[in-house]
């Protein structure tokens, strides 16, 4: 038998998990695909809270809740790193098309 418990909730998690991963190798072809740059950096951000997902929903299953400030801590830096992109775009696309600076 492939899982070797029996009870929902391992059933449960166990699909989360594949799905989570399918999720995963499907934004991973986004990244490595996407037309422009703004396509991959959003892929690059569901991977990071793909990865979230999979380490929450580890650490429900393995009911070990210090995990949690590790997703927590990768969601913020993710979000950071979010609003910095955001920023550089805003920041190249207002610049008039004659300045070099």
């Amino acid at each position: 038998m492939i899982f070797p418990e029996s009870d929902l909730f391992s059933w449960v998690t166990y699909i989360v998990l594949i799905t989570l991963g399918v999720s995963l190798a499907i934004a991973s072809i986004r990244i490595f695909r996407g037309p422009s740059l703004p396509d991959r950096v959003i892929a690059l951000d569901l991977v990071a809270y793909i990865t979230i997902g999979f380490i929450a929903t580890y650490a429900i299953h393995t009911d070990k809740p210090a995990l949690l400030d590790a997703a927590t801590v990768l969601a913020l830096i993710a979000f950071l790193a979010t609003a910095a992109f955001a920023r550089y775009v805003q920041n190249t696309s207002s610049k008039p098309e004659g300045d070099n600076k």
